[in-house]
């Protein structure tokens, strides 16, 4: 029988006042601590900077987080580097 894939969730980020965000379609936490949340979405990784960063909430059922510090400075991308090949391909291109 054939694995079914769940239905990729969209993908979205909505921050209140550079203190709380709210994000769907993450797929796995990479790591965190108060000055950085590194997580993992559908269109690659994304980095959340900022001081005395919390998680609230967790759902891996619909990838929804929600987190909330004392100020979020920054949110940065990087791109899926599993669908390039990964650390070898970059390595020897």
């Amino acid at each position: 029988m054939a694995e079914e894939k769940k239905p990729v969730p969209a993908h979205n980020v909505i921050m209140e006042s550079r203190r709380k965000l709210s994000i769907s379609g993450v797929t796995e936490i990479d790591s965190f601590d108060e000055q950085t949340v590194v997580l993992f979405c559908e269109t690659g990784e994304l980095a959340i900077r900022g001081e005395g960063l919390h998680i609230n909430r967790v759902d891996v059922d619909t990838g929804e987080l929600s987190l909330e510090g004392t100020r979020i400075d920054g949110l940065s991308y990087a791109d899926n580097l599993s669908s390039r090949g990964g650390f070898f391909s970059k390595l020897f291109r």
